[in-house]
């Protein structure tokens, strides 16, 4: 048994001080601890802890992290030298066999009895592996330690191809981790949807097409029935529709169980289908017995969060205190909400109180096809408050609804205004609104921490405990704390997110004096170190994106570039090149520059969308856009486009959109100026520049406005002198109309104002902003960008110039290359083996190859994925024929 203290194995004498034994030194456990020492209390027992794996606690909820940089130290909560420091023995790599609760003794495997006077449980859960015949194949793995991590990890230097078994919470970190680990990667879950104990079948079908967008495939309703070998792979997971799937590596999260199995035996009133029953103080049916955390059921319900567990702790420990004291304790377990903020494989996912719905609820319904954003709130039957609400997509409105929703306030005018008031700001928060749940930490608790001189994160975590549980409220408690120290007068960090001090328009700065060219580069270079002077160099859905933009904007490289590790940076649109639509299918949007198309075009359109059944409709940019594409179909129905002339349209992308026009003088009466010809020209001109958030140009060949410039980022009107430029107009949720930039400018002059603009936008801008909001923070606003872009204040017109030229010059249609590219083309298939397909369907490759592709005999495909070879007599045929 290893003792932290050197201490003897031997039975310890019965101490002056009464002993408190605490049996598990998991998450819950170690909060148990934590408290105990904070309140002084270590100086009142003789305090011993039992824990199973060889370190001390350590952060199980955001274990994925430990592929960052393959270290377990930033998960670490705690030290042996820290229990050492407090006076608690700390046992390591013990387990504890058997426990008299009427003699107050337990005894380790090693056969060592030791006495108590009181105990506490704290030995939580185990993963539920489901029964199936070969569940104990080799490469099959649970997700639950840094143990199980590492041998995920030693599995996946083996496999291409790896499944996640359960659809829940830790089954998606888990999809999260093998993909961090670059397997393809796949979710099976018995239930018809994604996280069935958290979200309604709608937003569960969101997340789904979501996680598919992501390139994780994901099966629901299927239940596996056996595990055997493979042909392609090595298992096969058969299932009980008669389809199946084929892996390399599994990793079981479908689950937890309740570690009760020493209470069990010791006689503990047990739960009908586990769990130690415990009262309000978290007192067992043993005195002085305590059990906390996922291993204990209170009015049978097991917690399967932190935060609960948290909440048992300090009650346990408030009752044990009382005791010694011989007074009567205050606080009672009273139960805990389960509400939850996650953001899983990058997707914002939120549950509160009754989420998915009770009889008789009243509800508010918010679906954001276009956005890939649903938003539920469930009412009582009068309307008036809030009982529980679901969000996938945006978390935005998480705290503000979690303190209605906890209040119990009444719904001020009507419900779904909770919905659109835009995103949260501390301001709005009341000082009892809770920030951190897993802590119980009030945004107050945070300002007064600021006042008494804690300035940074690490400060706030360490003396409120807020952002170290879970994670999830680190944005907000940032967001709270910069506001008080702005109220204290001290200048606070802007940093783009967690992993750099840095802004958005420092890293550009950054990466154009440094020529960085690669993500790894820039955060090695620039990136936050852990505190244990460790480099990360993985990232994070908000860096990683807008380092992406940056380099395109930069570069104009193609931006799924495998070598310089480009693909990996992609938003989620980005990653086929491609809008996912509500019921999974694709957009497909080719560029009709100026809304000019031929006749010819117009035909090979309505051919594209006949062929593959899809809906067309002429939007209000002037382009016909086709929905309904599956994801197996986008490189035919591509290819086919590209052969007709045209190119994508980019509306997947943070770039250029449209250029809307009216007919101008070429056929209106009234128009003044070529409005068509001058369209085209600017988007053939910007089409592919990458920026911060989508652009949007319009050109009206006369006062009449019939493009409605002035409502765009860039809009152009003619005069009977020449153009005139309006800049950072929006529509979305804040419109605005563009502010007047320039008059009666030349054609050639007008470019160059709108290339200076625009490289000064992608240059200053925040993440994600757009013109308009750009516009409205810019120090100075329109005399200030008219000085820089008219007047070259700075003196970098040059500069900016040079910059849009170099992108202008570069310009390639992502899709015309990505056909170029097998590995590409890899991703493009949705059957989860060649036996489930439809009838009359063929595979990716063997549709590819009858289009003649260019690819090589020996290109594969990701997974399981059967691919038919070409014979090099058959390749050269293709090309001969393609040569005719």
């Amino acid at each position: 048994m290893a003792d932290s203290t050197g201490t003897s194995n031997s039975t310890k004498l019965t101490s002056v001080k009464p002993k408190l034994v605490v049996i598990g030194n998991g998450m819950v456990g170690h909060h148990f601890i934590e408290q105990l020492c904070t309140q002084g209390l270590q100086n009142q027992f003789d305090i011993e802890v039992f824990g199973e794996e060889p370190r001390p606690a350590y952060d199980r909820v955001q274990l994925s992290k430990y592929f960052e940089t393959g270290s377990a130290d930033e998960l670490m909560l705690t030290s042996a030298q820290d229990y050492q420091d407090w006076g608690v023995k700390l046992h390591l790599e013990t387990r504890i066999t058997a426990l008299d609760t009427a003699n107050k003794t337990l005894t380790t495997e090693d056969g060592v009895t030791s006495t108590y006077d009181s105990l506490v449980l704290a030995t939580g859960s185990y993963p539920f592996v489901p029964p199936i015949n070969g569940n104990d194949r080799e490469r099959c793995v649970v997700y639950r330690t840094i143990e199980d991590l590492q041998d995920i990890e030693a599995a996946a230097s083996q496999s291409k191809v790896g499944v996640v078994v359960g659809g829940g919470l830790l089954g998606l970190e888990a999809a999260n981790a093998l993909m961090a680990l670059g397997v393809t990667t796949h979710v099976v879950e018995f239930a018809p949807q994604l996280m069935p104990v958290q979200l309604n079948d709608k937003a569960g079908d969101l997340l789904k097409s979501k996680i598919n967008e992501l390139g994780v495939s994901v099966h629901t309703s299927k239940a596996t029935t056996a595990i055997v070998d493979g042909e392609s792979a090595m298992h096969r997971m058969t299932f009980n529709d008669d389809t199946f799937l084929e892996t390399d590596m599994i990793v079981f999260s479908a689950g937890i169980r309740p570690q009760d199995a020493l209470a069990r035996s010791s006689g503990l009133a047990m739960g009908e289908r586990g769990g130690i029953t415990i009262d309000d103080n978290c007192l067992t049916s043993a005195p002085d017995v305590y059990a906390i955390g996922e291993c204990a059921l209170w009015q049978n319900r097991i917690f399967g969060l932190v935060a609960p567990g948290y909440q048992m702790a300090r009650v346990a420990v408030s009752h044990i205190a009382a005791s010694a004291n011989e007074v009567d304790s205050t606080t009672t377990f009273t139960g805990a909400d389960m509400s939850t903020k996650l953001k899983l494989l990058g997707v914002d996912v939120a549950a509160i109180g009754e989420s998915r719905g009770f009889e008789n609820a009243q509800f508010v319904e918010l679906s954001d096809n276009q956005s890939g954003i649903y938003k539920k709130l469930w009412l009582d039957e009068t309307g008036k408050y809030l009982k529980g609400a679901v969000l996938v997509g945006d978390n935005s409105d998480y705290n503000r609804l979690l303190d209605c929703y906890l209040s119990q306030d009444e719904i001020e005018g009507n419900a779904v205004e909770l919905l659109m008031t835009g995103d949260e700001s501390a301001v709005e928060l009341k000082d009892t609104s809770i920030i951190c749940s897993c802590h119980q930490v009030t945004k107050a608790d945070i300002v007064n921490s600021v006042k008494e001189g804690n300035h940074t994160i690490a400060e706030i975590k360490s003396c409120t405990r807020a952002a170290s549980g879970c994670g999830g409220c680190s944005a907000l408690v940032k967001q709270v704390m910069d506001q008080a120290l702005i109220a204290e007068g001290v200048e606070c960090n802007t940093g783009i997110c967690e992993h750099f001090e840095h802004d958005r328009q420092s890293l550009y700065h950054l990466c154009q004096v440094e020529n960085i060219t690669d993500f790894d580069t820039l955060i090695t270079k620039h990136g936050k170190k852990s505190p244990t002077g460790q480099q990360t160099t993985f990232g994070c859905d908000l860096c990683k994106p807008a380092a992406a933009s940056i380099f395109a904007s930069l570069q104009n490289k193609y931006v799924l570039n495998q070598e310089s590790s480009h693909v990996q940076l992609q938003d989620t649109n980005d990653a086929y090149l491609g809008n996912l639509q509500k019921d999974g299918t694709y957009s497909v949007v080719p560029r009709v520059a100026g809304g000019e198309i031929t006749p010819d075009g117009l035909i090979a359109i309505g051919a594209v969308a006949k062929e593959f059944d899809l809906y067309t409709k002429i939007t209000g940019g002037q382009r016909i856009d086709m929905f309904g594409a599956k994801l197996s179909d986008l490189p035919i129905i591509w290819h086919k486009l590209i052969d007709a002339g045209f190119e994508t349209g980019h509306a997947y992308g943070k770039s250029l959109r449209t250029v809307k026009s009216c007919v101008g003088s070429t056929w209106c009466r009234y128009g003044v100026q070529d409005s068509v010809g001058t369209a085209i020209d600017l988007e053939n001109r910007y089409k592919g520049l990458r920026s911060p958030h989508k652009i949007k140009f319009a050109v009206s060949g006369c006062t009449r406005e019939c493009a409605e410039a002035q409502s765009k980022d860039i809009g152009v009107i003619a005069t009977d002198k020449g153009w005139n430029l309006y800049v950072a107009g929006n529509g979305g949720m804040r419109p605005r109309h563009g502010d007047l930039f320039a008059t009666d400018l030349d054609t050639e002059t007008l470019v160059k104002y709108i290339d200076r603009v625009l490289m000064f936008y992608i240059k200053t801008a925040d993440k994600l902003q757009r013109t308009s909001v750009w516009m409205e923070s810019l120090e100075g606003g329109l005399e200030y960008l008219q000085s820089v872009v008219i007047e070259d204040s700075l003196g970098i017109a040059a500069e900016l110039d040079a910059q849009m030229n170099s992108v202008s010059d570069t310009y390639q249609c992502e899709w015309k290359t990505s056909l170029e590219k097998p590995e590409f083309l890899s991703r493009f298939n949705e059957f989860v083996n060649p036996d489930a397909k439809p009838d009359g369907e063929t595979h990716l490759y063997e549709r590819v190859r009858d289009q003649r592709f260019p690819l090589s005999p020996e290109s594969s495909g990701a997974g399981n994925i059967a691919i038919k070879d070409i014979t090099t007599e058959q390749n050269e045929q293709a090309v001969a024929e393609e040569l005719v």
